[in-house]
């Protein structure tokens, strides 16, 4: 009996919330995936819920530059390729606002935020896209850059997250194409439409690295959520990735980066870039880029004027299961 007895200067036994952190963290050390209902720290969910809402929100918020060229597109074959690219887009939103859904918030509360300034998207979305040639950058550049960062996202700890990625990367893909294509056809054109192409890369290659994150020196939340496995990689091995991945094509295009520092270092066998602007970074997302008031003032009147078919269809959904009750019982209401 006396072996039962805490000692005097024993620890205390763990309390239950510190085994089930020391269980959820183990499943993650073993690469297991946190499915819905499972126990998780309140740190964990709010962590997903801040990643994935903005994601979501740059998805959305992302659709508005390429709307403004959908009737300006140079013909019905871009018109319709473009078309189809939004519609992916709105797609990517849905599936991602269904993940947070998943983890106890609710569509509507995370659009508030958006629309109230409250929540931050993707800072590439404040830039405004001046030529055809700029739709060919976000497609290259943007959806290249996002796609070398959803990828590690595949395997990002949470289950419904995790296949969500799975099938947004592979239409992605098929952005960066459209990007691509766009350029390449630019570039053996006219020699106003080579510079037409050269000045859109001017204007985007050095946003493109920034949305991938702050040096991960200066990122806030970096830490705990690659301990978790939210995230993968830091933001400076994405970026990395990212150069790697795109100067070779920037060199095929025949186009330049407007980086004079720009090497590649065969020691190390990887591209190295010259200083990125931060503090442009900074004031984009804290609401002073050239295009954040316009982004949401857009993003809210869209809202506003499409609320008779969510009205609409939520009519119908109960009209339906109005019917469904009836059935069950036998025609009475």
């Amino acid at each position: 009996m006396c072996s039962q007895l805490v000692q005097a200067g024993d620890a205390p036994p763990p309390s239950t919330d510190e085994r089930r952190l020391r269980a959820f963290q183990q499943r993650i050390d073993r690469d297991e995936k946190i499915e819905v209902g499972d126990w998780m720290p309140d740190q964990y969910r709010k962590s997903l819920v801040r990643q994935i809402s903005q994601h979501a929100h740059s998805e959305i918020i992302g659709m508005f530059p390429e709307r403004n060229w959908l009737t300006r597109a140079p013909s019905l074959h871009r018109k319709a390729i473009l078309l189809a690219k939004i519609q992916d887009e709105a797609g990517h939103g849905l599936y991602l606002y269904s993940v947070t859904e998943t983890l106890g918030v609710r569509r509507d509360d995370l659009i508030d935020d958006l629309h109230a300034g409250r929540a931050k998207y993707s800072s590439i979305f404040n830039y405004p896209a001046l030529t055809w040639a700029d739709i060919g950058a976000i497609g290259w550049l943007v959806d290249g850059a996002a796609i070398v960062n959803q990828i590690s996202l595949c395997k990002t700890s949470y289950g419904p997250a995790a296949r969500a990625m799975v099938r947004i990367c592979k239409e992605e893909s098929f952005h960066q194409r459209q990007g691509y294509d766009i350029l390449w056809q630019l570039t053996r054109g006219s020699e106003a439409q080579r510079d037409m192409a050269q000045d859109a890369v001017n204007r985007w290659w050095w946003p493109a690295l920034m949305m991938l994150g702050p040096r991960d020196s200066n990122s806030t939340h970096g830490e705990q959520s690659m301990k978790w496995k939210i995230k993968r990689h830091g933001n400076d091995e994405i970026r990395r990735k990212f150069l790697d991945q795109t100067v070779p094509q920037l060199e095929a295009l025949g186009l330049t980066a407007p980086d004079p520092e720009l090497r590649y270092d065969a020691k190390a066998e990887r591209y190295r870039c010259g200083a990125i602007d931060w503090d442009e970074f900074q004031r984009v997302i804290s609401g002073h880029g050239q295009c954040n008031k316009q982004r949401l003032k857009a993003a809210r009147q869209a809202r506003e004027s499409q609320a008779w078919v969510r009205e609409a269809a939520a009519a119908y959904e109960g009209k339906r299961n109005t019917g469904r009750s009836a059935r069950r019982n036998g025609g009475r209401l």
